[in-house]
């Protein structure tokens, strides 16, 4: 849908066009936003991140006015237009594709139809008719050419195309498409609108790799801002110029793409900790002096304990970083160990009707392989794989498996899951043998706590299905994993922990997915099903965009079908951003490993310094040590010897003794004298082994 804000915006010289501002809500008491601000300037790229469930989609739906905010204001600047794409975005239309698309273009087309009008119209007047009429098809002609009018039949095919769809589907009824087709119409209709400012929710979810490397392109290039929630961290890295973090009720923004924003992130988490972990540490020193100048008891270091405590209480005590338990704890493991030839594939054929999806099909997976297949929406991946998994008949070929192969399968759609149940009854009953305390176990190590464990599986998200799947998938102990879109629905944390749990796998993998992260650190082989067979890469996604060119030009005499339909750069192989895989894995990964990275360097730079200097350092530490020490002696003689006068002046019989009064009154003043400097000097030597 396309709107238009109203309100007028104060700050005109930041061209900011949408401001969001102390915005908060909560649902049944628990605190969902809190205080929520950024901002979005003209042609701004940028992209809300977050793990599921912390506020993404509601933040979203309060800016668009779906939901409102309990405190806080939206605001547009005038006259600027938006629009917005939901998940899974449902068209009620009779129309085909084509004329779904093309209904954006509708002013273009009347104004085009007008000037056709006037045009022949023109033939059969003259005089003051004749002028007015020119007058008006002058105004119309600089309207249309303003609107692109003569583009609009490109622009709707190459938008068509760049998302997917064939000449021959436009022709379809918007009404027999699944729904994932039908949140692709509805995207380009959006994209041909052209607003302000596009604000796109998970847009990635229903398209293939070319779809998404085009609509990469398009955002890109596209003269206007942009605000997307994704989890796909290839696409965050190419488009964003701006991430905005909603992470325990409170909004972030940092400027830069994923990655940038993963390393700036972990900085300031260690930053954070480095100032609490110091504070803490300084307030219980201060405290610890508070202590020990009391324990003297005598009215000067009594009131230098009250004037520290003064102090102690205007420090503004920072609080406790937060940190939250988003991380699913997976391990796979495989019983035993498979033969050599896991699977043999040969001339597999499949068709539906008259769509067919690929004959004479032969090929290999080894023992120990993690292979990837990928290819275009409709090419037959996910087929393929429920017939390896027997859940699909073949219409012709063979597959044989080797010795010791068991399978372990993760299928997007969750048809393993069974909706009655609850999810404690998901396991138990899948693994009889498991006790009570297992099970729970189990799912808490997927995040699923407490009653959680009796929800009904019908009523979890995409992505707690998609854990409860994995966390069956860990029990099975297989050692032949296959899995249909494993990353969808899962935020970016839990593909990071499920990445790394794949790479450690022992057993064979073959996997249909379309999250070039996940492939690039996870395949040691991509099976392209392209031109219904297969084309062979032995090495992750960087190694695949490096050769396809070169494959498909030998093999078919085409390029690569990268952004083959574009309205911008089409050969673009992500070489900026996340490109450098090989050399940091992910940056989320190199992110993460900031702070013990940085730890590490400095113990390596505390190891190449000269022996003599940190031998100095020590014998200083102890020098000190020493000092302290001797100094609390000295302190407790004399106080000692001074509770002693005291004791004997409070005497009779010294009082009468003028001699031995001025005797013990001189010592008494000296003893005081020199507890007042042990008292500085404790404090002193105090402070600086505190540095320590």
């Amino acid at each position: 849908m396309l709107k238009c804000g109203v309100k007028k915006l104060i700050w005109e010289s930041y061209i900011m066009i949408l401001s969001v501002h102390n915005i908060n809500k909560s649902f049944d008491g628990k605190d969902i936003l809190r205080n929520a601000s950024f901002h979005i300037e003209k042609d701004e790229k940028a992209a809300i991140v977050g793990i599921n469930g912390a506020g993404k989609t509601t933040l979203i739906k309060i800016i668009i006015g779906e939901l409102s905010a309990d405190d806080g204001d939206v605001t547009f600047s005038k006259d600027i237009t938006w629009g917005y794409l939901a998940q899974n975005q449902n068209i009620d239309s009779e129309n085909t594709i084509y004329e779904e698309l093309v209904e954006v273009k509708k002013d273009v087309i009347d104004l085009e139809n007008n000037i056709r009008l006037a045009e022949e119209n023109m033939k059969h007047v003259q005089g003051a008719e004749l002028e007015a009429l020119m007058d008006r098809y002058t105004r119309m002609q600089d309207e249309f050419q303003r609107k692109s009018g003569y583009a609009w039949k490109s622009e709707v095919t190459g938008v068509a195309k760049g998302l997917g769809f064939l000449d021959e589907e436009l022709d379809k009824r918007i009404s027999t498409l699944s729904g994932g087709q039908k949140t692709r119409v509805a995207l380009g209709k959006l994209l041909l609108q052209k607003p302000d400012l596009i604000i796109l929710d998970e847009p990635t979810n229903h398209l293939d790799m070319n779809s998404i490397r085009w609509l990469e392109n398009y955002l890109l290039n596209y003269k206007g801002a942009v605000l997307i929630v994704s989890h796909d961290r290839y696409f965050l890295d190419k488009i964003s110029g701006k991430i905005i973090e909603v992470e325990n009720t409170r909004v972030t923004s940092f400027t830069g793409n994923y990655s940038t924003y993963a390393v700036k992130k972990e900085q300031m988490r260690a930053i954070e900790w480095n100032a609490y972990i110091k504070q803490q540490a300084e307030i219980k020193h201060q405290e610890e002096v508070i202590a020990k100048l009391k324990s003297f008891n005598r009215e000067k270091s009594i009131r230098r304990a009250e004037s520290r405590e003064k102090m102690l209480d205007k420090i503004e005590v920072l609080d406790k970083p937060i940190t939250i338990d988003d991380r699913m704890k997976i391990s796979l493991t495989p019983s035993c160990e498979s033969g050599n030839d896991v699977l043999t594939a040969t001339g597999l054929s499949k068709s539906f009707g008259n769509e067919h999806l690929f004959s004479n099909l032969d090929f290999e997976i080894k023992k120990g392989e993690h292979v990837a297949i990928i290819g275009d929406n409709g090419s037959g991946k996910t087929t393929l794989l429920k017939i390896i998994n027997g859940v699909e008949s073949l219409d012709a070929g063979q597959i044989d498996f080797g010795v010791k192969v068991h399978i372990g399968y993760y299928d997007q759609e969750h048809h393993v899951l069974h909706d009655e149940k609850t999810l404690f009854e998901e396991i138990s009953d899948a693994y009889p043998t498991l006790n009570n305390t297992e099970i729970r176990n189990t799912l808490a190590a997927f995040l699923f706590t407490g009653d959680d464990v009796f929800k009904r599986i019908g009523d979890l998200s995409g992505g707690e299905k998609g854990r409860v799947s994995l966390a069956k998938l860990m029990l099975s102990d297989a050692n032949f994993l296959i899995l249909d879109e494993p990353t969808n629905h899962l935020d970016i944390t839990s593909k990071e922990i499920l990445e790394t749990a794949i790479s450690g796998y022992t057993g064979t993998v073959l996997y249909v997915s379309h999250d070039r992260y996940f492939i690039n650190r996870t395949a040691t082989r991509i099976l392209d099903l392209t031109h219904g067979q297969f084309v062979n890469y032995i090495g992750n996604y960087d190694y695949y965009m490096e050769h396809v060119d070169e494959k498909m030009q030998r093999l078919f005499g085409t390029s690569g079908n990268i952004g083959n339909a574009t309205l911008g750069d089409g050969s673009y192989k992500y070489a900026n951003g996340a490109a450098d895989l090989n050399d940091s894995d992910n940056a989320s990964e190199s992110a993460s490993s900031l702070s013990s990275n940085a730890q590490s360097s400095d113990a390596t730079a505390g190891g190449a310094m000269d022996w003599k200097a940190q031998k100095a350092l020590q014998a200083q530490k102890r020098k000190l040590e020493t000092a302290l020490s001797k100094c609390e002696e000295d302190i407790s003689k004399l106080e000692g010897r001074d509770g002693e006068i005291t004791e004997q002046l409070s005497d009779p019989s010294v009082g009468t003794d003028l001699a031995k009064l001025r005797k013990l009154t001189d010592e008494q003043t000296e003893i005081q004298d020199k507890l007042s400097s042990l008292y500085d000097e404790w404090e002193k030597i105090s402070s600086e082994l505190s540095e320590f």
